[in-house]
């Protein structure tokens, strides 16, 4: 797999250098069809200018990877205690840490697949417990699938099929470019118009200018608060299998609302229902996501019907794919027993720091410098982006580079189905999470 990956790097991924001036003596690159790693619909469309090093977005950007893309690195070096020191000496002060370690926790994981391999290749050598940054997101989904199963689709899919798009409890704006890049498409496969398209929004407080149609057409809004969203579903999938209600409203809705809106999704050709389990902060969330998957089960009787699910952000998506590939577990799994144990709850980071379970830290987050790092009461590595501030002093910090900016590597999106792609765009002085974690594991 490493072998493919180099190959399709080295083939597909060359910067191509154009010089746009011909009387300066600077050079210009222009890479195009970038892959933006910065939010986890991975928009690969991007065009990127590099001049003598400084990097501007200049097609196809959005705030976030403008901000992201363009922010010039700070000078940062490794340190111990806070005390500046080689890489070689940052190396070697990590390797002593694990050694005396018993239980390790590597958490963060905000790294890309070949960073991934490589923190579980260490984690089967040193016993530790794995968790991503965004792990409770991430086992809301998870506790649905293992449970019931579900039938979710593609970015791709909804693009060129879907015409009722239901947002439940988000209304896209985390992932600034999901209603340009799925919704509202100047073409589809089967010629689907925007204007055949219908939004409907359900949920407190969400922002749903982005789902009027280029033709004016405005969306359906439920209005109710988080933590009854899965009331409203669950009276969706009453009244689609034919049950009466009676009542004149649920959670502040009228039942002739939705009445029409079961109708509206008996109807749809293409039907979906969008969430975003990091926007489902409330109680036993997993359990409003089962309500979603089971009317769209039961929906697939009559039309096509399907979910999606808005993530992947910092690599989420893709460590706990490849956990999933090496371990037979999603994360939150232990490798202390010899063998990996899964537990949801149990193995979370908040968790293992409250309980004491385990004796050192590793965190990574090579995407974005707001990491959140626990503070722990252990010997702490920190391997985050040097423009990273931290309120506490790490026992070892070495600033590393960004995937998809700093160096090439691979992705998955938030649908779990495409692996991308990441380019270089610049020259970065600091070292890879791979890199890194592969000669820790060499000296270990």
């Amino acid at each position: 797999m490493q072998q493919f990956a180099q190959h399709y790097n080295n083939k597909y991924l060359k910067i191509k250098e154009l010089s746009l001036d011909k009387t300066s003596s600077s050079k210009v690159r222009t890479i195009r069809n970038v892959t933006c790693p910065f939010c986890g619909i991975l928009c690969d469309d991007l065009v990127i200018q590099n001049q003598n090093g400084k990097v501007k977005v200049i097609e196809n950007r959005c705030p976030k990877s403008t901000t992201a893309f363009e922010k010039e690195l700070p000078e940062n070096t490794p340190k111990i205690k806070g005390k500046k020191v080689s890489l070689e000496e940052a190396i070697d002060a990590i390797c002593a840490i694990l050694k005396k370690s018993h239980t390790p926790l590597f958490a963060g994981l905000g790294t890309d697949a070949g960073g991934m391999r490589q923190v579980m290749q260490l984690a089967d050598k040193t016993g530790a417990v794995l968790d991503h940054m965004h792990g409770d997101a991430l086992i809301r989904n998870t506790l649905v699938l293992q449970d019931l199963g579900w039938i979710t689709t593609t970015m791709a899919e909804i693009k060129n099929r879907a015409d009722l798009i239901i947002f439940a409890g988000t209304d896209a704006s985390h992932y600034l470019r999901f209603f340009e890049r799925v919704i509202w498409n100047k073409q589809s496969l089967f010629n689907l118009k925007n204007d055949k398209r219908h939004i409907v929004y359900i949920g407190e407080n969400l922002n749903t200018k982005a789902g009027i149609s280029p033709t004016g057409k405005r969306p359906t809004v439920l209005n109710c608060k988080t933590e009854q969203i899965g009331e409203i579903i669950s009276s969706l999938h009453a009244i689609v299998t034919g049950a009466s209600i009676d009542v004149k409203e649920i959670a502040g809705i009228k039942i002739k609302t939705l009445e029409k809106l079961a109708e509206q999704m008996k109807a749809a050709k293409y039907g979906v229902i969008v969430w975003s389990p990091a926007e489902l902060d409330i109680p036993h969330a997993e359990l409003t996501i089962q309500n979603f998957c089971e009317i769209v089960k039961y929906l697939t009787r009559v039309t096509r019907f399907a979910g999606f699910s808005l993530g992947g952000n910092d690599g989420a998506t893709t460590a706990n794919s490849v956990c999933a590939w090496q371990s037979g577990y999603p994360l939150r799994v232990n490798f202390n027993k010899g063998y990996p144990d899964y537990d949801a709850h149990h193995y979370s980071t908040r968790n293992v720091l409250k309980n004491k379970e385990v004796d050192a830290l590793l965190w990574i987050s090579s995407f974005s410098s707001n990491t959140n790092a626990p503070r722990a009461s252990i010997p702490t590595i920190v391997l985050a982006t040097p423009d990273t501030k931290l309120n506490f002093r790490p026992d070892v910090f070495i600033p590393v580079s960004t995937p998809g900016v700093d160096h090439t590597g691979q992705l998955f999106r938030t649908d779990s189905v495409v692996a991308l792609p990441l380019k270089q765009v610049r020259r970065s002085p600091y070292t890879s999470v791979h890199s890194i974690l592969k000669q820790v594991i060499e000296k270990i």
